[in-house]
């Protein structure tokens, strides 16, 4: 089976820290956070599946305990940036995409 290849989507420097943007990967909303804090980038679904809209991207970082999350901006509903689950409603859940730095460039393997 062969590897999933990795898309560009950004330069590292177009996020700003503690900020989500959206990016169309193979015809799926992808959000994508930088966090300050951890200096690492994150990737999960935008569709937010308790609001029902494309929106996650527009959340605010943050962490809970040790979890990394965002905070939906329609119920505020907090979502783990490493597994997708939803912490105050477990039975929803966003997919979470690979995501790395190469040469500057933010990568997303969908």
């Amino acid at each position: 089976m062969s590897e999933k290849p990795w898309i560009s989507v950004c330069e590292l420097d177009d996020l700003l820290p503690d900020t989500g943007v959206c990016a169309l990967v193979n015809q799926q909303q992808v959000a994508i956070f930088r966090s300050r804090r951890l200096n690492e980038i994150f990737a999960i679904s935008n569709y937010d599946p308790v609001g029902e809209a494309n929106v996650l991207s527009r959340g605010i970082i943050g962490s809970i305990g040790d979890e990394v999350v965002v905070a939906s901006p329609l119920y505020k509903e907090h979502y783990n940036l490493r597994t997708g689950e939803c912490l105050e409603k477990p039975e929803y859940q966003v997919t979470v995409f690979p995501v790395r730095v190469d040469d500057g460039l933010v990568q997303v393997q969908a």
